[in-house]
């Protein structure tokens, strides 16, 4: 039996410049031939920007750190294991990257077989664009499929790598103003069409700033910020810092139109992380438990540019929650990418 290789030939990998961006020649499922080795950790050495994860039990499976060092060609190499009983044949590696980066193999197929405990390498190159401003989460993945080994037929691992640093807490994201006072309305415009919260009605409905609020089993606070200053944040996908362990994240918001509604993801200082929907119902008018939402207060009326009005109509704070393992100690959160989602604190529940 000839021992397992890589089959086939790389294609050229074309640089061409097209806006100043770099561009691949079209890919094709072949490259280098990289001999087998003996079994090799799947876990990234300690100074890895995060750790490359086997999901199944059995075949291993290891992704290579990713230069993110754009705009650049990119090699990335997987490693897959048989740590299952039987020879593995057929190894079939795919892998990708986040939308829009062009891998080139597009696949990897490996000819002959794979021992119990030996492993096989497939290089890959990935199109790494310019890196962007601010924090950024990039998701690696690599998936094997296979005959025989652990008898699961495939196996896949993700790696995730960070760039930039998350905002320190909520307040330094904040985007809207979403509360006046009724004196001066001017300022507000939580809805895009210059309409807020009155300070004076919520405080009536006890939303004051700086003082606490009870919501979904967390503590939290009403931002203490003046009014007709941004208090709140329109939410565009912002990683923000928050440290803690519990049964679950709570947020406190309110939405604007009927589909203020996203992804929550929750980071942990293992480099693993767990995500959630929330939604708030349009801050009137919507049925308030729509999305699931659960109503914290309703105001009186709102302030509108001419002055406050809309009196006898409730507009209304929210709380959303999504649930965290309790286990791991939460790092970072990053909110969903809707700026119809509008949060003014979140907090970790016991």
């Amino acid at each position: 039996m000839r021992p397992a290789g890589l089959s086939g030939s790389l294609r050229t990998l074309g640089a061409l410049a097209v806006a100043g961006a770099l561009a691949f020649a079209p890919a094709s499922p072949a490259t280098a031939t990289t001999p087998v080795t003996t079994p090799v950790a799947t876990s990234v050495a300690a100074s890895a920007p995060s750790p490359s994860r086997p999901v199944t039990a059995g075949t291993e499976v290891a992704i290579s750190p990713v230069d993110l060092n754009g705009p650049a060609i990119s090699t990335v190499k997987v490693t897959v294991t048989n740590a299952g009983p039987e020879r593995m044949r057929g190894l079939k590696v795919t892998f990708g990257g986040p939308v829009g980066w062009a891998v080139q193999p597009s696949a990897v197929e490996v000819d002959g077989v794979l021992a119990p405990g030996a492993s096989a390498v497939a290089s890959f190159r990935i199109q790494v664009p310019e890196p962007r401003a601010g924090f950024t989460v990039r998701t690696f993945t690599a998936t094997a499929t296979y005959r025989g080994g652990d008898g699961a037929g495939s196996a896949t691992a993700t790696r995730t790598q960070r760039s930039g640093t998350p905002l320190p807490n909520l307040a330094a994201a904040y985007n809207n103003v979403g509360v006046t006072d009724e004196s001066d309305t001017r300022p507000g415009d939580y809805d895009g069409e210059g309409n807020s919260f009155s300070a004076q009605k919520l405080a009536d409905a006890g939303l004051r700033p700086g003082e606490p609020v009870t919501a979904l089993g967390a503590t939290l606070r009403w931002p203490d910020v003046p009014s007709g200053t941004r208090n709140n944040v329109s939410a565009a996908g912002q990683a923000v810092a928050l440290s803690g362990k519990g049964s679950r994240l709570v947020l406190l918001g309110s939405g604007v139109t009927s589909g203020a509604s996203g992804t929550v993801t929750v980071y942990y200082t293992d480099g693993t992380s767990g995500t959630g929907v929330i939604g708030f119902p349009n801050w009137s008018f919507d049925p308030a438990n729509a999305h699931g939402a659960t109503l914290v207060a309703s105001s009186d009326g709102r302030n509108r540019p001419s002055g406050y009005g809309n009196a006898g109509i409730a507009y209304r704070v929210f709380a959303h929650s999504v649930p965290l393992d309790p286990a791991k100690q939460v790092e970072f959160v990053v909110l969903p990418a809707n700026g119809n989602v509008h949060v003014f604190d979140m907090a970790i529940a016991p």
